[in-house]
């Protein structure tokens, strides 16, 4: 390559990192829900349209629906007692309540616009209030718009990595910077959604205390041999559990 097109590539490769962060910084914005700036680059509309879109899909990799609808119920009805008794109704999202076939795989997600998951092998070791801190900290997912947010960090990142490459040999390091960086953020997701999930469970009058509950089963549940937290999207349980102490204290004064 002569020394003219290296310059080329250079300033190519500057100019889409440039765009990157220009894109970035116009896509700020303050969510009223959490008091935190995120980066965001669809409507409401769209995390809604997604989370339709996705919903089928992600039911069917766990066995679909469960067949008993009195136990549907049952996720229905707490899922929106959480919703009409606190801000979650006043936001644009479409709530929507899935108990999962899957009875041995514990777990729960949400999906941006409002679906919300549940496996069956966890649902069947929760009571009513320990299924409302579940509920309630996947609502806090929506509400927080980590998945969005997460879609505009990654999106970020592969253009900056893309500018990166074009430029020079560096495209991996900067993905690295990319995948730390998203680590990090899915612990403060994690975290984040512990807190509105106890401010959840209290204005709709459950006992926030069993979302501590909630920790002991999913830390009974993955055993002795857990990957350790600094290797894991989630925070260990036993951190998990302070933090929700703290936000309990928080939430009982208000």
């Amino acid at each position: 390559m002569n020394r003219g097109s290296w310059k080329i590539r250079i300033f190519i490769g500057l100019a889409i990192v440039a765009f990157a962060f220009i894109k970035k910084c116009s896509s700020q914005e303050e969510n009223v829900y959490t008091g935190r700036t995120q980066t965001i680059n669809m409507s409401a509309e769209q995390e809604i349209a997604i989370g339709l879109q996705s919903a089928p899909e992600i039911a069917q990799q766990y066995g679909g629906l469960y067949p008993d609808e009195r136990m549907q119920a049952v996720v229905d009805a707490v899922g929106n007692k959480l919703v009409q008794n606190s801000y979650a109704r006043e936001t644009p999202y479409q709530y929507d309540f899935h108990l999962l076939a899957d009875d041995k795989t514990i777990n729960a997600f949400a999906l941006p616009g409002g679906p919300c998951f549940i496996t069956y092998a966890l649902f069947k070791q929760l009571n009513e209030a320990q299924l409302a801190g579940v509920l309630g900290h996947e609502i806090g997912h929506v509400i927080g718009r980590h998945s969005t947010e997460r879609i505009a960090e990654t999106d970020f990142w592969q253009t900056i990595s893309m500018g990166a490459s074009v430029g020079g040999d560096t495209g991996g390091f900067v993905s690295g910077i990319g995948q730390s960086t998203l680590l990090k953020n899915g612990r403060g997701d994690e975290l984040e959604s512990d807190e509105l999930g106890v401010d959840l469970m209290i204005r709709a009058g459950y006992d926030p205390y069993e979302m501590i509950k909630v920790m002991e089963i999913l830390k009974a549940s993955a055993g002795p041999n857990r990957v350790p937290e600094f290797q894991s999207s989630h925070p260990d349980p036993e951190n998990r559990i302070q933090k929700i102490k703290q936000a309990i204290i928080k939430y009982q004064k208000q």
